[in-house]
């Protein structure tokens, strides 16, 4: 096939021959199957910011650090090359994620180098060596569907001890090799401690979890997995090897109506002031 223009510079330096076909066209990113050597590698050409369908991604950078002074006010300032840079982060929040997640036993691809926006990576095959498929393409017995599902929300739990949430995992982001469920697409991960939306996006991933494979097994429909992860976090208490129940003790502990009604004074007295600058501006 002809090499797309992304794939070129990678040919360029060597670590690409060929370029052997299009795997799939996602909100993120091309993935094509390619040829190093004697290997067989998958590159992941991302899209630029005005191309990706992914939306909310303000809610997934929260709590990523840049070390450089001048390039984070370049970024937040959102010139031309704060852009640039934001899109750089973007990219190695994956390749780190891989990286870090590979290291804790998550299984994910073996990531090999990001270059020039092209993350080129292990190739998951399933048992004939075929590039495997995605879990929603995937037809499954109840047996089945509940060795999975205990698969993933140990992988959750792995991945969550190592300090990282997916953010967007489903079905389309699950492949399913020879071995069961390799977990993929993680530009978006996030910081479990350094992002206030953490604990909704871990619990959407495990609700996610639950409708997909419920579909085979409908008691997986309908338990507090998630909260109960969250839960054990937040508390210091999970372990890559915790049991979980599905289940989360109801909170006894009676609400602070003082408090919330103290937070909405707070509010409408900041609102107030901030009507008032602007008449005064």
């Amino acid at each position: 096939m002809k090499v797309p223009k992304r794939l070129q510079p990678l040919i360029d330096e060597g670590l690409v021959d060929t370029v052997m076909r299009q795997l799939m066209s996602g909100k993120e990113a091309t993935v094509y199957v390619v040829r190093c050597g004697d290997d067989v590698r998958c590159a992941k050409v991302y899209k630029e910011a005005s191309q990706r369908s992914f939306r909310q991604a303000a809610s997934y950078q929260e709590g990523r650090k840049v070390k450089n002074s001048r390039l984070a006010r370049a970024m937040e300032k959102g010139t031309r090359y704060g852009r640039k840079m934001q899109e750089e982060v973007w990219q190695n929040a994956e390749v780190d994620a891989l990286y870090r997640l590979a290291a804790a036993g998550v299984r994910v691809p073996v990531p090999y180098i990001c270059f020039e926006g092209v993350l080129l990576m292990e190739l998951v095959t399933d048992g004939a060596g075929n590039a495997a498929p995605r879990l929603n393409d995937v037809e499954l017995s109840p047996e089945q569907a509940r060795a999975f599902h205990a698969q993933l929300l140990h992988e959750v739990v792995l991945m969550l001890c190592a300090g990282i949430i997916h953010g967007d995992l489903s079905e389309f982001n699950i492949l399913v090799d020879a071995s069961g469920p390799v977990i993929i697409d993680l530009p978006q991960a996030i910081d479990a401690a350094g992002n206030t939306e953490a604990g909704a996006m871990l619990e959407r991933d495990v609700a996610n979890l639950n409708a997909c494979l419920g579909r085979f097994a409908p008691e997986l429909l309908h338990n507090q997995y998630g909260r109960e992860i969250w839960a054990l976090y937040s508390a210091g208490l999970l372990r890559p090897e915790t049991v979980l129940t599905g289940q989360v003790a109801p909170e006894t502990r009676p609400a602070d109506v003082g408090a919330v009604l103290r937070e909405i004074d707070i509010a409408r007295q900041e609102e107030q002031e901030r009507l008032q600058r602007l008449h005064q501006d």
